[in-house]
Protein backbone atom coordinates (compact mmCIF):
# COMPACT_ATOMS: atom_id res chain seq x y z
CA UNK A 1 0.00 0.00 0.00
CA UNK A 2 1.09 3.35 -0.71
CA UNK A 3 1.63 6.40 2.18
CA UNK A 4 -1.37 8.39 1.84
CA UNK A 5 0.25 10.90 3.92
CA UNK A 6 2.64 11.76 0.60
CA UNK A 7 1.14 13.70 -2.00
CA UNK A 8 -0.84 12.05 -5.31
CA UNK A 9 2.45 12.42 -7.30
CA UNK A 10 4.70 11.28 -4.70
CA UNK A 11 2.45 8.32 -4.17
CA UNK A 12 2.42 7.46 -7.62
CA UNK A 13 6.17 7.48 -8.20
CA UNK A 14 6.54 5.07 -5.10
CA UNK A 15 3.76 2.71 -6.78
CA UNK A 16 5.24 2.56 -10.05
CA UNK A 17 9.09 2.00 -8.77
CA UNK A 18 7.02 -0.34 -5.78
CA UNK A 19 5.73 -2.84 -8.39
CA UNK A 20 8.90 -5.25 -9.99
CA UNK A 21 8.49 -8.45 -10.91
CA UNK A 22 8.35 -11.39 -8.20
CA UNK A 23 9.63 -15.02 -8.99
CA UNK A 24 8.03 -16.70 -5.87
CA UNK A 25 4.99 -16.68 -4.18
CA UNK A 26 3.13 -17.92 -0.93
CA UNK A 27 0.55 -21.07 -1.68
CA UNK A 28 -2.27 -18.28 -0.78
CA UNK A 29 -5.19 -17.33 -3.01
CA UNK A 30 -5.74 -13.59 -2.93
CA UNK A 31 -9.37 -12.66 -2.04
CA UNK A 32 -12.05 -12.57 -4.00
CA UNK A 33 -13.27 -8.98 -3.09
CA UNK A 34 -9.34 -8.14 -4.21
CA UNK A 35 -9.23 -9.66 -7.16
CA UNK A 36 -12.95 -7.36 -8.03
CA UNK A 37 -11.20 -4.40 -7.21
CA UNK A 38 -8.14 -4.96 -9.25
CA UNK A 39 -9.78 -5.96 -12.72
CA UNK A 40 -12.64 -3.02 -11.79
CA UNK A 41 -9.53 -0.87 -11.80
CA UNK A 42 -8.07 -2.25 -14.19
CA UNK A 43 -10.84 -1.80 -16.91
CA UNK A 44 -10.49 1.81 -17.52
CA UNK A 45 -7.37 1.20 -18.41
CA UNK A 46 -6.57 3.84 -22.05
CA UNK A 47 -8.10 2.75 -25.07
CA UNK A 48 -8.07 3.86 -28.43
CA UNK A 49 -11.64 4.68 -29.69
CA UNK A 50 -12.55 2.88 -26.64
CA UNK A 51 -12.55 -0.55 -28.35
CA UNK A 52 -10.68 -2.14 -25.29
CA UNK A 53 -9.40 -5.30 -27.52
CA UNK A 54 -8.53 -7.01 -24.31
CA UNK A 55 -9.70 -10.49 -23.14
CA UNK A 56 -8.35 -11.79 -19.87
CA UNK A 57 -8.37 -15.25 -18.69
CA UNK A 58 -7.90 -15.58 -14.94
CA UNK A 59 -6.93 -19.32 -13.96
CA UNK A 60 -7.60 -19.57 -10.33
CA UNK A 61 -7.47 -23.36 -7.83
CA UNK A 62 -8.14 -26.38 -10.32
CA UNK A 63 -7.99 -24.21 -13.36
CA UNK A 64 -4.83 -22.91 -12.56
CA UNK A 65 -3.26 -26.10 -11.95
CA UNK A 66 -4.65 -28.10 -14.28
CA UNK A 67 -3.01 -24.98 -17.03
CA UNK A 68 0.33 -24.98 -15.07
CA UNK A 69 0.69 -29.01 -14.93
CA UNK A 70 0.02 -28.72 -19.01
CA UNK A 71 2.89 -26.30 -19.60
CA UNK A 72 5.10 -28.85 -17.44
CA UNK A 73 4.36 -31.74 -19.04
CA UNK A 74 4.45 -30.49 -22.46
CA UNK A 75 8.25 -28.96 -21.32
CA UNK A 76 9.27 -32.24 -20.13
CA UNK A 77 8.64 -33.74 -22.97
CA UNK A 78 10.36 -31.40 -25.08
CA UNK A 79 6.55 -30.32 -26.92
CA UNK A 80 8.09 -27.32 -29.10
CA UNK A 81 5.90 -24.18 -28.38
CA UNK A 82 3.41 -23.20 -30.72
CA UNK A 83 2.88 -19.41 -30.05
CA UNK A 84 0.25 -17.09 -31.80
CA UNK A 85 2.28 -13.88 -32.57
CA UNK A 86 5.85 -13.67 -33.66
CA UNK A 87 8.35 -13.05 -31.17
CA UNK A 88 11.05 -10.13 -31.40
CA UNK A 89 13.87 -10.02 -33.92
CA UNK A 90 16.95 -10.92 -32.67
CA UNK A 91 18.47 -7.28 -31.65
CA UNK A 92 21.88 -6.01 -30.95
CA UNK A 93 23.08 -3.56 -28.50
CA UNK A 94 21.79 -1.40 -26.26
CA UNK A 95 18.60 -3.73 -25.78
CA UNK A 96 20.49 -7.06 -25.95
CA UNK A 97 23.36 -5.76 -23.31
CA UNK A 98 20.18 -4.54 -21.03
CA UNK A 99 18.92 -8.12 -21.42
CA UNK A 100 21.97 -9.65 -20.67
CA UNK A 101 22.36 -7.73 -17.53
CA UNK A 102 19.02 -8.29 -16.29
CA UNK A 103 19.75 -12.26 -16.50
CA UNK A 104 23.25 -11.92 -14.59
CA UNK A 105 21.12 -9.59 -12.13
CA UNK A 106 18.49 -12.26 -11.50
CA UNK A 107 21.30 -15.80 -11.00
CA UNK A 108 23.18 -13.46 -8.73
CA UNK A 109 20.70 -13.30 -6.48
CA UNK A 110 19.48 -17.24 -7.23
CA UNK A 111 23.59 -18.24 -6.91
CA UNK A 112 23.97 -19.34 -10.49
CA UNK A 113 26.94 -18.60 -12.31
CA UNK A 114 26.95 -17.64 -15.86
CA UNK A 115 28.32 -20.27 -17.62
CA UNK A 116 25.64 -23.20 -15.33
CA UNK A 117 24.01 -24.13 -18.15
CA UNK A 118 21.76 -26.71 -15.84
CA UNK A 119 21.27 -24.04 -13.01
CA UNK A 120 20.35 -21.51 -15.91
CA UNK A 121 17.54 -24.23 -17.15
CA UNK A 122 15.94 -25.01 -13.81
CA UNK A 123 15.81 -21.07 -13.53
CA UNK A 124 14.17 -20.82 -16.97
CA UNK A 125 11.75 -24.12 -15.58
CA UNK A 126 10.17 -22.16 -12.89
CA UNK A 127 8.78 -19.71 -15.30
CA UNK A 128 6.88 -23.30 -16.43
CA UNK A 129 5.92 -23.80 -12.65
CA UNK A 130 4.07 -19.98 -12.71
CA UNK A 131 6.72 -19.44 -10.03
CA UNK A 132 4.28 -21.22 -7.62
CA UNK A 133 1.28 -18.21 -8.14
CA UNK A 134 -2.25 -19.43 -7.27
CA UNK A 135 -3.44 -17.12 -9.91
CA UNK A 136 -2.47 -16.46 -13.58
CA UNK A 137 -3.86 -13.60 -15.50
CA UNK A 138 -3.47 -14.95 -19.78
CA UNK A 139 -3.83 -11.70 -21.57
CA UNK A 140 -5.52 -11.78 -24.99
CA UNK A 141 -6.69 -10.26 -28.05
CA UNK A 142 -8.63 -10.91 -30.87
CA UNK A 143 -6.61 -12.08 -34.17
CA UNK A 144 -8.19 -9.19 -36.29
CA UNK A 145 -6.39 -6.50 -33.71
CA UNK A 146 -2.99 -5.35 -34.68
CA UNK A 147 -0.24 -3.47 -33.01
CA UNK A 148 -2.09 -0.26 -32.57
CA UNK A 149 -4.30 -1.94 -30.04
CA UNK A 150 -1.54 -4.50 -28.81
CA UNK A 151 -0.35 -0.72 -27.17
CA UNK A 152 -3.68 -0.36 -25.75
CA UNK A 153 -2.48 -4.31 -24.19
CA UNK A 154 0.28 -2.82 -22.67
CA UNK A 155 -1.36 -0.18 -21.07
CA UNK A 156 -3.99 -2.73 -19.59
CA UNK A 157 -1.28 -4.81 -18.17
CA UNK A 158 0.88 -1.68 -16.68
CA UNK A 159 -2.46 -0.63 -14.97
CA UNK A 160 -3.84 -4.60 -14.20
CA UNK A 161 -0.16 -4.52 -11.83
CA UNK A 162 -0.34 -1.33 -10.75
CA UNK A 163 -3.66 -2.28 -8.73
CA UNK A 164 -2.39 -5.37 -7.82
CA UNK A 165 0.77 -3.41 -5.99
CA UNK A 166 -1.56 -0.94 -3.87
CA UNK A 167 -3.16 -4.50 -2.74
CA UNK A 168 0.29 -5.92 -1.86
CA UNK A 169 -0.16 -8.32 -4.39
CA UNK A 170 3.18 -9.07 -6.31
CA UNK A 171 2.75 -9.75 -10.01
CA UNK A 172 5.28 -11.54 -12.94
CA UNK A 173 4.84 -10.85 -16.69
CA UNK A 174 5.84 -13.46 -18.50
CA UNK A 175 6.14 -14.09 -22.49
CA UNK A 176 7.21 -17.70 -21.29
CA UNK A 177 2.86 -18.34 -20.76
CA UNK A 178 1.99 -17.31 -24.23
CA UNK A 179 3.75 -21.12 -25.44
CA UNK A 180 0.95 -23.23 -25.16
CA UNK A 181 -1.83 -21.44 -26.04
CA UNK A 182 -3.98 -24.13 -26.96
CA UNK A 183 -4.33 -24.96 -23.45
CA UNK A 184 -5.52 -21.60 -22.25
CA UNK A 185 -8.15 -21.53 -25.03
CA UNK A 186 -9.27 -25.43 -24.27
CA UNK A 187 -9.69 -24.15 -20.53
CA UNK A 188 -11.25 -21.29 -21.00
CA UNK A 189 -13.49 -22.40 -24.12
CA UNK A 190 -12.08 -19.69 -26.10
CA UNK A 191 -12.80 -18.87 -29.90
CA UNK A 192 -9.91 -19.63 -32.15
CA UNK A 193 -9.58 -16.09 -32.94
CA UNK A 194 -8.74 -15.29 -29.53
CA UNK A 195 -4.86 -15.82 -29.25
CA UNK A 196 -2.74 -15.16 -26.18
CA UNK A 197 -0.14 -12.21 -26.34
CA UNK A 198 1.34 -12.81 -22.88
CA UNK A 199 0.33 -14.36 -19.12
CA UNK A 200 0.96 -12.27 -14.92
CA UNK A 201 1.24 -14.62 -12.52
CA UNK A 202 0.27 -12.93 -9.48
CA UNK A 203 -0.23 -13.55 -5.73
CA UNK A 204 1.37 -12.89 -2.22
CA UNK A 205 5.34 -12.63 -2.80
CA UNK A 206 7.19 -15.63 -0.77
CA UNK A 207 10.25 -13.59 0.40
CA UNK A 208 12.28 -16.34 1.31
CA UNK A 209 12.94 -17.22 -2.51
CA UNK A 210 16.45 -16.19 -3.39
CA UNK A 211 15.08 -15.30 -6.79
CA UNK A 212 13.06 -12.17 -4.88
CA UNK A 213 16.23 -10.27 -3.92
CA UNK A 214 17.00 -9.63 -7.69
CA UNK A 215 16.95 -5.45 -8.77
CA UNK A 216 17.13 -4.02 -12.24
CA UNK A 217 17.48 -0.63 -13.15
CA UNK A 218 16.51 1.60 -15.77
CA UNK A 219 18.34 2.91 -18.29
CA UNK A 220 18.88 6.67 -17.82
CA UNK A 221 17.04 9.46 -19.93
CA UNK A 222 19.37 10.42 -22.17
CA UNK A 223 19.20 6.67 -23.59
CA UNK A 224 15.50 6.66 -24.27
CA UNK A 225 13.82 9.69 -24.64
CA UNK A 226 14.89 12.69 -26.48
CA UNK A 227 13.32 16.45 -26.18
CA UNK A 228 13.54 19.05 -28.40
CA UNK A 229 11.90 22.65 -27.90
Amino acid sequence: MTDVTTSPSQSFDLLVRTRRSVRGFLDKRVPDEVLDDVFETARWSPSGTNVQPWHICVASGDVCERIRQGFLERAANKVAVKIDHPSDRRLGDPWRARKRGCAKVLYDSMGIDWDDREGRGRAAARNYEFFDAPHAAFICMHEGFGIQSAADIGMYAQTLMLALTTHGVASCAQGTLRNYPDLVREEFELEAEIKVLFGISFGYEDTNVPANMARTQRAPLTETVQFLG
